[in-house]
């Protein structure tokens, strides 16, 4: 008996836990841990710990790295949100940022072939290069 109150306090912890986290956050808290790359619905995304400027920098080296051209940058909330484009041969690529506390960073890839389809194989590679470099 004393087993199973036990299972239902660690279910309820892990249900309460999972309803707290934010909807993008989800994703990634299922997938594992900080650094774990998950599926969104049109490319890929993690959470990276480390700053967001560490993670800003990261970003656009791995592009110039990958040959991806930058065609722009922006950011929002005082640094809080940044985002970084360009392009690698038909692909349009994006790399969003968004601070989540002093040390972890939300990053979602996305690659565009056009308006309808994208390669999240390629926005998984640039990724994975970004969470391994930070």
């Amino acid at each position: 008996m004393r087993g199973k109150s036990w299972r239902q306090v660690g279910l309820a912890m892990a249900l309460a836990s999972a309803a707290a986290v934010g909807t993008g956050c989800a994703a990634a808290a299922a997938a594992g841990a900080a650094g774990a790359v998950y599926a969104t619905t049109r490319g890929v995304g993690s959470l990276v710990a480390q700053p967001i400027d560490r993670v800003a920098a990261t970003s656009e080296s791995v592009m110039k790295n990958m040959n991806i051209v930058q065609t722009g940058s922006s950011t929002d909330d005082g640094g809080a949100k940044r985002e970084v484009k360009g392009t690698h041969g038909d692909l349009d690529v994006s790399v969003e940022m968004e601070r989540q506390d002093s040390a972890t960073t939300k990053v979602e890839v996305h690659a565009r072939k056009n308006l309808a389809e994208w390669d999240k194989d390629y926005a998984r590679s640039v990724l994975e290069k970004i969470v391994k470099g930070s």
